[in-house]
């Protein structure tokens, strides 16, 4: 279940976004985007959205470690581990590309 989407936001993770439990107590799940360097975008998944960010920020993951500076473009919370890896699989595809340019950046 998609439970918050956020377009836009700024070089910060937001604060929803900061913790691992979500307002009925759950884990939540994330899938993002991020616009690296060469304007290009990663997409990920990640339980801690904060800490992953801090990760890529930091140069810790090799996907995105010479694509620096990041900015997170968009991310949505899920309640369950498997919607949240199902996004993010959907967003790697073609109709899933569009989609993002589209209606989520």
């Amino acid at each position: 279940m998609l439970i918050n989407i956020a377009k836009s936001v700024p070089n910060e993770v937001p604060n929803e976004a900061r913790g691992k439990v979500g307002r009925s107590g759950a884990i939540m799940y994330y899938t993002y985007i991020l616009r690296v360097k060469n304007g290009r975008f990663y997409i990920g998944y990640s339980a801690n959205l904060k800490q992953r960010i801090n990760e890529h920020n930091q140069g810790k993951v090799k996907a995105t470690e010479n694509l620096r500076p990041l900015k997170l473009v968009f991310y949505a919370a899920f309640n369950f581990k498997q919607k949240a890896l199902q996004f993010e699989k959907y967003l790697k595809t073609n109709s899933g590309y569009a989609f993002r340019n589209k209606r989520l950046i």
